[in-house]
């Protein structure tokens, strides 16, 4: 394993994108078999396959951010109220450059931001299990990512791609000891989505290991590298400056405080309390059939994670990416938000498919081939199917 104070030297551009091409065409595949199949299920079904992708959902919310600014909200008949504030804002920002800068609507051009964002997290996971594993390892954690069965929501006009490539390559810097850009990637991931934090947590949990163990490894004498010292330093103030100056902002405009962002969260009844909501709703599932088969299928998906997880830490995997993938299961499980969004907000947990893309590296390329082809036509369809029904609230 890379020691992480030990700068990694960085192949040319053309290289590194000639080594991922294999994962960058694979996740294209994977993709437009997605599409081309939610195109061919919404026209038999009479509805837009645009539309869903683009206009509805959370997608019309960052839309209004993009065209409105700042202070739309719905109030709902039993009290509820739901603001745009709870939408971190580099998305919108991206969709307005976007939409000013080219022909494209606010809507197309989260679309286009999402495919190239998409593609970015792709060879983020490959450049991450590449330097951790090797290259086939790579090709397989991208495709096992593209192959999820919510992987529809990578070509969606969500902020989930845009935040999994920034996290990707924050962590993927981390690893090969550039802190400053570690640090600035993080900041924009922290104003992409709240669990930005887990991002900022990893190169901070990282860098303060890593400091303590040049100290105990140097005694009373500092480090040598003094360099090497401020860089990581300068990591760590860069890194919280994106989430903390949109809380911050948001407790300005709102005249709550420093805390009233999680006020505009309470209105969209999102919280922390640990898990106990999702845990009340699991057991309400349970306590009637055919419901109680629904809960049983959460209880099994809760433990995959666990145990995906667990696996991680028992592969070895180094630091920050145990850090990042812990919080962002920790939030996902622990929310009382809806439920049905929970496997959205796990999409960015990406070291978590680096346990089963190790077991297909392993395997003949024929057989890698068939299972990753088999998931690939199973997720199309189940993306297909689910966007035409309940969707990704």
């Amino acid at each position: 394993m890379t020691d992480l104070e030990t700068p990694v030297a960085t192949p040319p551009r053309a290289s590194a994108l000639r080594r991922a091409a294999p994962a960058l065409l694979g996740y294209a595949a994977v993709r437009a078999l997605g599409l081309l199949t939610l195109v061919v299920w919404s026209a038999a079904r009479g509805t837009s396959a645009h539309r869903l992708l683009s206009a509805r959902w959370d997608s019309l919310w960052y839309t209004r951010v993009a065209e409105l600014g700042y202070g739309y909200e719905v109030r709902l008949p039993n009290g509820d109220v739901h603001a745009n504030l709870a939408f971190f804002p580099l998305l919108p920002w991206l969709e307005r450059l976007g939409a000013a800068v080219t022909p494209l609507s606010s809507a197309d051009t989260g679309l286009l931001v999402s495919a190239v964002a998409s593609l970015a997290a792709a060879w983020g996971i490959f450049a991450v299990a590449d330097h951790l594993h090797g290259r086939r390892a790579g090709v397989c954690a991208a495709l096992v990512w593209a192959v999820l069965p919510i992987g529809v929501v990578q070509s969606m006009a969500y902020s989930e791609s845009l935040f999994t490539a920034l996290a990707a390559w924050s962590l993927y810097a981390v690893l090969t000891g550039r802190w400053p850009t570690a640090g600035l990637l993080a900041a924009l991931a922290g104003l992409t989505r709240p669990v930005g934090i887990a991002v900022v947590a990893a190169l901070w949990v990282t860098a303060i290991t890593s400091f303590v163990g040049e100290r105990r490894r140097n005694g009373s004498t500092p480090g040598t590298d003094g360099a090497r010292v401020r860089e990581r330093a300068l990591g760590m103030i860069i890194a919280p400056l994106g989430a903390a100056g949109y809380v911050l902002w948001v407790g300005h405009r709102t005249g709550k405080g420093p805390l009233g962002y999680l006020d505009v969260q309470a209105g969209w009844r999102n919280g922390f309390d640990g898990g106990y909501a999702f845990a009340r709703f699991v057991a309400g599932k349970l306590a009637s059939f055919p419901s109680a088969l629904a809960g049983l299928g959460l209880i099994l998906g809760v433990a995959l994670l666990l145990w995906l997880y667990v696996t991680c830490v028992r592969q070895g995997q180094p630091l920050p990416l145990l850090v990042y993938a812990g919080v962002v299961v920790a939030l996902a499980l622990c929310a009382s938000s809806y439920f049905g969004s929970k496997p959205r907000l796990l999409l960015p947990a990406f070291p978590l498919v680096l346990p089963p893309a190790l077991a297909l590296a392993r395997l003949r390329t024929s057989r890698s081939a068939l299972v990753l082809g088999c998931a690939a036509v199973a997720s199309a369809a189940y993306g297909a199917f689910w966007l035409n029904g309940s969707g990704p609230p």
